[in-house]
This record gives C-alpha cells, structure tokens and sequence, in this order.
C-alpha cells in the first residue's frame, strides 16, 4: 500500500512539472519577452590570442611585463591588486632590486593603535599592491582577480577596454541602430557608451584613449590593442599565477595515470589469460 502511495505522489508532482513546463513554453512562444537594448546590441568579447591560452601554453614573461607598466601607469590610480605581493613579481622577470623600487614606489597605510591615526611608509617587497582611494563616483573594483570572475577572462577585459564607442549612429552586427530602436537608451551624463559592458554605460572613462600612452622599453609599439592585450594578460597573472605549474603538474598527472591504466590492464590480462570460462 505503501508503495502504491508512493508512486502515485511521484507520478502527480512528474506530471505537474511536465504542466508547468509546457505551459511556461507555451506562453513563451504567444508572448515573447520584449527586446531590450542590452539583449540586442550587448557584444561578446573579441577573439584574441594569448600565450597562455591552451593546454600546453606558458606565460610570455615580456608581455606581463609590459602589462605591469601598464596597470602601474594607466589603471593603479583608481584599481588595486590587492591579492599580489611586491614580491610575487619576480615570478613574472624582475630582479630583487627592480621589486624593491616597484615596491618603495607605493605608499602603504600603517594604522597606528595608539593614536588611531593612519600614516603611510615606502613598500616592501613583503607587502601586498595598497588599497586606492579613489576621491570619484563608484567603487571600482580590485582587478587581482577580474578575469575569472568576468565571462571571457582576459579577452572581455582586452574587448572592454578597446570597445568604447559613439552611441549615436551605432549599429549592432544585424546592422540595428541603437537609439533608433531605443530612444530612452541614451547614455546618462557621467557614463560611457561600451557594448562589451553588460549594461551597454560604464562609469570609467576609456583609461587607454591613445597610442603610445606608455613606453614600452622591449621596443614593441604601444598601440591602443597592444596595450590593452598586455594588461589583460598581465591580469590573467595576477589571477592564476601558477597556471604555468598548473599545467606542467597536470600533464605529469595525466601521463602518470596513463602509464598506469596501462599496467593495470596488462597485469589483468597475464593474470586471466588461461583462466576464462573456468
């Protein structure tokens, strides 16, 4: 009796999920959710290329490095790093003596107890990439770990900071022109149009706006790309930066594993070899 009761319970609550789902269906097909600015002409972040892409891809330490003199000459006024250490920088190129000048060249709050009172001294390699107080609207956010928590990783952050545009005329791929379809979509005053932002107004300002807005000493050309690829792959750094260990350490595993699956197999066939169909 028991099981019978138990069936039948199931069997209801199967058959008004299965209700509800065809019901929601069908009312998505009569009535469909009205288009919105930001389902229309929000972009998907750019295809680019980086070193560490694959399985089998290293960090290019030039790069980073170039990257670095971006964040520290572009985007450290208003972003922190707040997850990486002065002296984790070596791991990227640098040499003690070019971490201690990184370092000494941030100012780090000391909270004194006994006062209340918070002053500042010259980093160390010891210590983590300050705080930033930023005197504008918004919080804008630390970016040790920005491209694992945004879809797209460095690619969306190397689309953002290349994909600032006029709203008046754009269009999207479908050849759609903005404001025509949406005349309230018009960016509010203290914001930036950017279709690779979710909500199409962003309250940074492009940071990269020209070529040659740093210099790089390898030489390459700081072009506005150059420059955003550098520091979105600088970022990835920042976020994982063992991913080059990660990866060696994985491969290792997956061989180990191989060559063990292997023997396994082979210990199974000497050792059964004549004793089937006993």
């Amino acid at each position: 009796m028991i099981r019978i009761i138990s069936i039948l319970v199931g069997a209801f609550f199967s058959l008004a999920l299965l209700w509800s789902f065809g019901n929601g269906a069908a009312s998505f097909i009569k009535e469909p959710p009205a288009a919105t600015a930001e389902a229309l002409f929000h972009q998907h972040p750019k295809h680019y290329s980086f070193s560490s892409d694959s399985a089998f891809g290293t960090f290019d330490k030039q790069q980073l490095q170039r990257g670095f003199k971006v964040y520290k000459e572009v985007c450290a006024a208003c972003h922190a790093l707040k997850q990486v250490a002065f002296r984790d920088l070596k791991a990227i190129g640098y040499n003690d003596d070019e971490v201690k000048a990184v370092a000494k060249g941030f100012q780090i709050p000391v909270y004194n107890p006994a006062t209340g009172e918070v002053n500042t001294r010259d980093g160390l390699p010891t210590d983590h990439f300050p705080p930033v107080v930023y005197a504008g609207q918004g919080n804008p956010p630390d970016l040790s770990l920005i491209t694992k928590a945004r879809h797209g990783g460095a690619a969306y952050v190397a689309s953002l900071l290349t994909g600032y545009a006029e709203q008046e005329g754009y269009k999207n791929e479908k050849g759609q022109e903005l404001l025509k379809l949406f005349p309230d979509a018009k960016t509010p005053d203290g914001l930036y149009f950017n279709p690779y932002f979710a909500n199409l107004n962003i309250a940074m300002p492009a940071p990269i706006a020209s070529d040659d807005q740093v210099t790089y000493t390898d030489g390459t050309k700081a072009t506005v790309d150059q420059m955003a690829q550098d520091v979105s792959a600088f970022l990835t750094w920042t976020a994982e930066p063992k991913l080059d260990k990660r990866k060696q350490t994985g491969w290792a595993v997956l061989g180990f594993l191989l060559f063990a699956t292997t023997l396994a197999y082979m210990a199974y066939r000497n050792i059964w070899a004549g004793k089937k169909g006993h």
